[in-house]
C-alpha cells in the first residue's frame, strides 16, 4: 500500500482509484482489515474494563470493611444513648437560662440603672463553670440511674440466652416490677409455655406412634420367624401365623391412615365438601349399620325433631359419629344398651350417643381426645383401638364449628353431646 506524502497525492490516489475502478476483492480485503482492527480494540477495552472493576472492587472492600468495623465500635450501648440524650436536654436548658440571665442582668445595668455593663461578661463565666459542673454531675448520675433501669433487660437478656429445646423449664423474674417490662417478660413466659407445651405434645406424639407402630412390627416378625422354623411341616402353624400376620398389617394400615389424616389436618390440606343434608337419614344410617356389625348390643336411634337440615360435610360427620358409636361397643358390656339421639333448638343441633358402659373416670374426661391417650379403666389396648379415634372426631367437629361435651359415670355409662350450628 503507498504511503501517502501530502493531502494532494491522498487525493489523486483515491481519483486514481475511482478512475481505475478498484477490483471489488481489494475493497473486500481493506474493510475486512478495518474491521478486524476495530473488533480486537473493541475486545481489548473490555479487558482493560474489566480489570478495572476488579481492581476497583480490591480497592473498596478494605473501604467496607473499616466501615463496618466502626460501625461496630460505635454502636453505644441504650444506657450511653439515654443518658446523652438527656445530657443533651439539660445543656441546652442551662445554656438558654444561662443566656437569658445575661441578657436580663445587661438589660437592667444599661437601660434600668443607667451604668457601664462590666459584670455580665463575669457573671457568663461563672455561670458557665457551673453549667459544666452540672452537667458532668448530670452524665455520672443519670448514667448510674439509667443502667439501673435497664438492669431488668440484662438480667431478661441473660435468662433468654439460657433457653434451648433441652431447657425449656426456664422463665423470665416478673417479680418486683410493676411497669412494660413487667408487661413484656409475662407475655414472653406465656409463649415460652405454649412452646414448651407444644413441643412436649409433639414429642408424647412422636413415641407414641413409634410405640403403636413397633408393637406389631414385632409380632409380624415373631410369625415370621415362626414359619419360617415350624410352617413348612405344620398346617396349623401356617394358618395361625398367616392369620396373625393379616390381622397386624391391617392393624398398621389402619394406624397409618389415622396419622395421615391428622397430619394432613394440621397442615390444613383437609377439603370440607359442606352440603345440605337432612339429619335424620344419617342418623338412622348409622344406627342400621351398627346393628349389622354388632349384634350383642341394643343400638336404637331417637329423632325428636324430624326434618332437621344440616349443612356440612356428611361423609366426614358421619365419620366423627361413628368413632363416638363405635366407642360405645366397644367399652359397653353385652346386652348394653346405646342409643343415638338428635334435639333440634333455635340455633343449633345436638346428636346425642348414650351407652350403659363402664364410664369414664371423671380426671380422664379432659384428656379423652389426646392424641394416643387411654385410660388405664376406659380404654385399654386389649378393647382395641389406637387411641386416635377422639382426636379425628374432635378436629372434624372443630371444623364445623361444633362443640363436644362428654358426661360420664364410672359404671353407668357415658353420655357425647355434638353441638353444630345451623344453616
Amino acid at each position: 500500500m503507498p504511503v501517502l506524502s501530502g493531502p494532494s497525492e491522498g487525493w489523486d490516489i483515491f481519483w486514481k482509484m475511482g478512475k481505475h475502478k478498484v477490483s471489488g476483492r481489494r475493497i473486500k480485503s481493506i474493510f475486512g482489515t478495518m474491521f478486524s482492527i476495530l473488533k480486537f480494540l473493541f475486545g481489548s477495552l473490555v479487558v482493560v474494563i474489566r480489570f478495572m472493576g476488579k481492581a476497583a472492587g480490591l480497592l473498596v472492600y478494605p473501604v467496607k470493611s473499616i466501615a463496618a468495623q466502626l460501625k461496630k465500635l460505635l454502636r453505644f450501648s441504650l444506657t450511653f444513648k439515654i443518658t446523652t440524650t438527656y445530657a443533651f436536654m439539660f445543656t441546652v436548658l442551662l445554656f438558654l437560662s444561662s443566656l437569658l440571665i445575661v441578657i436580663g442582668v445587661n438589660i437592667y445595668l444599661v437601660h434600668v440603672l443607667g451604668v457601664d455593663d462590666v459584670y455580665t461578661g463575669n457573671i457568663f463565666a461563672v455561670l458557665s463553670l457551673v453549667n459544666i459542673f452540672i452537667i458532668i454531675v448530670s452524665l455520672v448520675v443519670g448514667s448510674r440511674v439509667s443502667r439501673k433501669m435497664l438492669l431488668p433487660i440484662k438480667h431478661m437478656t441473660d435468662t433468654v440466652k439460657k433457653i434451648s429445646v433441652q431447657n425449656l423449664d426456664k422463665r423470665l423474674d416478673v417479680g418486683g416490677s410493676h411497669d412494660e417490662l413487667k408487661d413484656l417478660a409475662q407475655t414472653f413466659n406465656e409463649m415460652i409455655d405454649r412452646i414448651q407445651s407444644s413441643y412436649e405434645r409433639q414429642n408424647r406424639f412422636v413415641s407414641d406412634a413409634s410405640h403403636e407402630l413397633r408393637t406389631p412390627v414385632a409380632v409380624i416378625q415373631g410369625y415370621a420367624d415362626l414359619l419360617d422354623r415350624w410352617g413348612k411341616e405344620h398346617r396349623d402353624v401356617m394358618d395361625e401365623s398367616v392369620g396373625a400376620i393379616k390381622g397386624e398389617t391391617d392393624n398398621m394400615k389402619e394406624l397409618i391412615e389415622k396419622l395421615l389424616f391428622l397430619a394432613r389436618a394440621d397442615k390444613n390440606q383437609l377439603i370440607l365438601k359442606k352440603q345440605q343434608f337432612v339429619l335424620d337419614g344419617l342418623l338412622e344410617e348409622i344406627a342400621s349399620e351398627s346393628r349389622l356389625l354388632d349384634t350383642g348390643h341394643a343400638v336404637s336411634c331417637r329423632i325428636q325433631t324430624e326434618g332437621t337440615l344440616l349443612f356440612a360435610d356428611r361423609s366426614y360427620i358421619k365419620q366423627a359419629l361413628r368413632v363416638f358409636v363405635d366407642n360405645s361397643i366397644k367399652y359397653t358390656p353385652a346386652g348394653g344398651k346405646i342409643e343415638i339421639s338428635a334435639l333440634q333448638t333455635k340455633k343449633q343441633v345436638a346428636i346425642t350417643v348414650t351407652d350403659t358402659g363402664m364410664g369414664i373416670p371423671r380426671e380422664d374426661i379432659p384428656l379423652v381426645f389426646d392424641r394416643f391417650y387411654r385410660s388405664d379403666k376406659s380404654r385399654n389396648k386389649e378393647s382395641g383401638g389406637h387411641g386416635l379415634g377422639l382426636s379425628i372426631a374432635k378436629w372434624i367437629i372443630d371444623s364445623h364449628n361444633g362443640k363436644i361435651e362428654v358426661e360420664s359415670t364410672v359404671g353407668k355409662g357415658t353420655k357425647v353431646s355434638v353441638l353444630l350450628p345451623l344453616i
